[in-house]
């Protein structure tokens, strides 16, 4: 990882905002990642340039559980000891450590009693596939989920079981209905006590009242000395809104949803275009 004693040279005086940390929070799907799963070469070597600098810290937060994460990080070159990183929409935060089996040890883990939401939540769509995270792990779920959209391993136990102990995140999809219907179904319930957002399909992901990726890259950003306006953001979807208003600086991506945009200060291209580049292209020249 960068620290700030490098910033700068003995014979180069810092500068006054230029040398200072700062902090750059990444989502990953649709920010990073393709909609088919690939990483673009350009997207890779910008955001390597960019971490390269001694006085940048590049962070990920991503509603992906951890062992969904680490391989991103692998290929971005962003496995360095000591890094923390914010998965599970804020509900998870690690830090990476090649030492331990798993390669990570769990800085913070925020979570909620599920079975209300549950409740409520089947009342409405008895039909609706419905999983738990079981963090370092994969998802405990009624019913298997299509192919692709869960990371990590998947056990299918009854629902009295998903209900049974405090999580970090409860995921409902309902693949016969739409992102919008979703989101007024949702409105309609009035959940209670949790986080929630709706996902580009009819896709939910509750989390304990509160925690967003924004609540979790606030205790990063303290845990690293940035200061609040030595911090940027780029995302792409709903459970991106908080980051995008928290961060000094946020970019949306160029296919994001409206809310999303009017979220960001800035938009970019789409990720298909590789959006993401030209975003942290003017990081580099404005703000690095």
């Amino acid at each position: 990882m960068s620290s700030p004693e490098h910033a700068g040279s003995a014979t180069e005086p810092r500068h006054p905002v230029r040398d200072q940390r700062l902090l750059v929070g990444l989502d990953v799907d649709g920010t990073l990642v393709h909609h088919d799963g690939t990483l673009s070469p350009r997207v890779v070597d910008v955001v390597r340039r960019l971490d390269e600098l001694p006085h940048v810290e590049v962070v990920i937060a991503t509603g992906r559980a951890v062992e969904a994460t680490l391989p991103v990080m692998e290929q971005l070159g962003l496995l360095t000891p000591g890094r923390q990183t914010v998965c599970s929409n804020g509900a998870v935060t690690v830090e990476v450590d090649p030492g331990t089996e798993r390669g990570f040890r769990v800085v913070d883990v925020v979570t909620f009693d599920p079975a209300p939401a549950i409740s409520l939540v089947r009342r409405e769509l008895p039909d609706a596939l419905i999983a738990v995270e079981d963090v370092g792990s994969g998802f405990k779920v009624s019913t298997p989920f299509p192919h692709g959209e869960l990371w990590g391993e998947e056990k299918v136990v009854p629902v009295e079981e998903l209900m049974a102990d405090p999580v970090t995140r409860v995921t409902f999809r309902d693949p016969s209905s739409t992102s919008e219907e979703f989101s007024e179904l949702v409105e309609r319930m009035g959940l209670h006590g949790v986080s929630y957002a709706v996902g580009w399909s009819a896709w939910l992901d509750l989390a304990p009242e509160g925690v967003s990726k924004a609540s979790a890259l606030e205790q990063v950003r303290r845990h690293l000395h940035v200061e609040p306006y030595r911090t940027v953001a780029v995302g792409d979807q709903r459970n991106d809104c908080e980051m995008l208003v928290w961060a000094a600086c946020s970019y949306a991506m160029g296919q994001a949803p409206a809310e999303v945009l009017e979220a960001a200060d800035r938009v970019t291209g789409t990720v298909e275009e590789d959006g993401l580049v030209d975003a942290l292209e003017e990081v580099l020249a404005e703000l690095a």
